[in-house]
């Protein structure tokens, strides 16, 4: 397996603040690393270590096998950043701002302008790339600024938070976008707190929360690690969710009472555990007007093991 991005026990310090604090992460050469986690988590301060913005107090990182602390240049050289907020000039045009940063990346003035035109293109900019940046909206920004980490075509591409602020549209064009760039063999780390993101793009899911790694995998293995399938039975009477519980003791399963739903839920470890329930259900002879099986969404995931995390370390100061 070759690695876009290797992170080993990654530190940064702050005087006693540890805002990262042993990061390890691997990132697959064409694949997207979904880093989650809520404000002050470390995400961002991760990304700026591995974009080379500021140095790690401990730890090892390489991208594409270029150490981040001791061969900068390289790395520079490889890949592209998108950060929260759109960082392009409001009063220079869309088109001026591609060739600026062009320019700088040395690249000669025709191919200069035949990579802006490129961009343009491919982010849907052509119409608006003589206006000022001001007239922009969003959305309209926020590709532009994608736009710009990818002159120098990179190979990996770091988007911190890429689609804060974007209605639905702006964001669904935005993810359509990273997926070309995976599916030419771009390396992508996303931060985000939006779940929805990370199940739409992520290969692979980290959580942080405190400065720490506190759970990772696909988003199946995560959903699997909190829980994963819950069973829920609605009676027809509410009088009846006792019934359904003791009901569901006779087969050795635990139902929790959900007042306010009307319904009873228990967690299933498999076909058998479902089995069991129905039958339980249906020897008891109560009316049930429903019964179903969901499966644990992201968000539930996220807020689960962010959930734990802080009370772990409340309980540790």
């Amino acid at each position: 397996m070759t690695l876009g991005i290797e992170v080993e026990r990654l530190e940064k310090h702050y005087g006693d603040h540890r805002a990262v604090d042993g990061v390890d992460l691997q990132v697959p050469v064409g694949t997207v690393l979904g880093l989650l986690g809520p404000n002050g988590a470390g995400k961002t301060t991760t990304v700026r270590m591995l974009a080379t913005l500021i140095p790690p107090t401990g730890g090892r990182a390489r991208v594409c096998g270029f150490d981040v602390a001791t061969q900068p240049r390289q790395v520079r050289e490889l890949i592209g950043l998108t950060g929260q907020y759109a960082a392009v000039d409001k009063d220079i045009s869309g088109r001026d701002n591609l060739y600026l940063i062009a320019r700088l990346l040395d690249l000669p003035k025709k191919r200069a302008w035949a990579r802006v035109e490129e961009l343009l293109e491919r982010f849907d900019l052509v119409a608006a790339g003589g206006k000022l940046v001001r007239e922009y909206s969003g959305g309209m920004r926020r590709r532009l600024d994608l736009a710009a980490s990818l002159i120098g075509n990179p190979r990996v591409i770091y988007l911190d938070e890429p689609t804060t602020g974007l209605d639905p549209r702006s964001r669904n064009g935005l993810w359509d976008v990273v997926r070309d760039l995976v599916a030419e063999g771009s390396t992508v780390l996303l931060t985000t707190q939006y779940m929805e993101e990370a199940e739409a793009l992520a290969d692979s899911v980290v959580v942080m929360d405190n400065g720490v790694v506190i759970a990772s995998g696909t988003p199946a293995e995560l959903r699997a690690r909190v829980g994963g399938q819950t069973l829920r039975v609605k009676p027809v009477r509410e009088q009846d969710l006792t019934a359904v519980v003791n009901a569901l003791a006779t087969v050795r399963l635990t139902g929790h009472v959900d007042h306010e739903a009307g319904l009873v839920q228990l967690p299933i470890s498999g076909p058998d555990d479902l089995t069991d329930a129905v039958r339980a259900i249906s020897g008891s002879g109560l009316a049930v007007s429903a019964i179903d099986t969901s499966t644990p969404s992201l968000d539930e995931v996220f807020l689960t093991l962010t959930g734990k995390q802080r009370d772990v370390v409340e309980l540790q100061r």
